[in-house]
């Protein structure tokens, strides 16, 4: 336990405040631990129940759970047949929520994802019409292949969980979240999400093909058209509740400036001792990267039944939080470096805690 608090001194060192303080702390863990195991227990229950409809995929999924954890967007990546969509909507199924599906086409309008105000002539008075996005769980399938007017919609109720309609501001339902899907391989037809958008998403996914026995599995269960079917095992109540629990869980101050080391890195790479990156990285991860792969390390922890924070929380779920924050320069490109590829090297060259 005093490696989870951060305590390096010898006990000879202590004093009798120092270890008033540190038994203190450590039954505050272990409070926590315990707060933690029950207000998680639905998790087990949903990656479960999940896991009768998607074979493997577990990261993703779980990354999906992190997402609702921390109150934070997910953009999905893979290329078509991989269950992107069908992995959100079995989610979706798994919990008493709403939820919509919305198919991005290059001719869908603002309207068509947050409402208008339509006319009424027995009445003769405007109203209002909400759209699909007043939901809980909003699927943006193909999000890349709407116009920039519907993305600069979705961007409000991304960030700050409200749309306007006419002069009208509404508020959104809690839990709102958009899970996004794009394919990585078509771009004809396609707008590049502004970087302000792709900012947006706490956690950006790659998704990759199966395993060969992952993929027989896959054959057994839905070849003969007669997918399983899911019930739901979790409310929007233990989702809020369990919000709640996670972000009270513990980060030691050298896990803290473990995640500042990292986000500075991606900055300033000289600084951190990184020569190398420097002509590949154009610009480096925002404040609100620090504050995503902080809240994603909790959540990491709050699935784990852990009611503390650490260094491989941050390395496990740090690439997804960095993969779109970090931009490559025209060098890096020339070369076939990938964020992805910086992003792992700043994790197998900065100090660990």
């Amino acid at each position: 336990m005093q490696a989870v608090a951060g305590l390096t001194r010898r006990p000879a060192d202590l004093t009798l405040r120092d270890s008033v303080v540190i038994l203190r702390r450590m039954t505050d863990i272990q409070e926590l631990n315990a707060r933690v195991a029950e207000a998680s227990e639905f998790s087990d229950r949903l990656m479960t129940e999940v896991g009768k409809v998607i074979v493997g995929q577990k990261n993703m999924v779980e990354r999906l759970l992190i997402g609702l954890l921390c109150n934070g967007h997910v953009l999905i990546e893979g290329v078509p047949g991989l269950a992107k969509t069908t992995a959100v909507r079995t989610l979706a199924e798994c919990i008493s929520t709403a939820f919509q599906r919305i198919q991005f086409t290059p001719d869908l309008l603002p309207a068509d994802l947050i409402g208008t105000m339509v006319y009424s002539p027995k009445d003769s008075e405007f109203f209002t019409k909400k759209g699909p996005i007043f939901t809980n769980i909003l699927l943006a399938d193909e999000i890349s292949r709407a116009p920039a007017k519907v993305q600069s919609a979705l961007l409000e109720a991304m960030q700050e969980h409200q749309v306007t309609i006419g002069d009208t501001t509404y508020p959104l339902e809690n839990p709102f979240l958009v899970l996004a899907t794009q394919n990585p391989i078509e771009q004809e037809g396609t707008y590049p999400l502004p970087e302000a958008q792709v900012d947006r998403f706490m956690l950006k996914l790659s998704i990759i093909y199966p395993t060969r026995r992952e993929e027989a599995e896959i054959v057994d269960r839905m070849a003969e058209g007669n997918p399983p079917k899911v019930s739901p095992v979790a409310t929007a109540k233990e989702i809020l509740a369990a919000r709640k629990v996670a972000s009270e869980i513990y980060v030691d101050e050298k896990v803290k400036n473990y995640i500042l080391d990292l986000v500075f890195a991606t900055r300033n790479p000289s600084e951190a001792g990184l020569e190398d990156l420097k002509p590949l990285i154009h610009y480096g991860a925002s404040p609100r990267a620090t504050l995503c792969l902080t809240q994603a390390a909790r959540a990491h922890a709050f699935l784990r039944h852990r009611g503390y924070v650490t260094p491989d929380d941050v390395k496990l779920i740090g690439l997804e939080v960095l993969r779109h924050r970090v931009l490559v320069t025209y060098e890096a490109e020339a070369e076939e470096i990938t964020s992805d590829d910086v992003v792992r090297r700043l994790f197998d060259s900065v100090v660990v805690p």
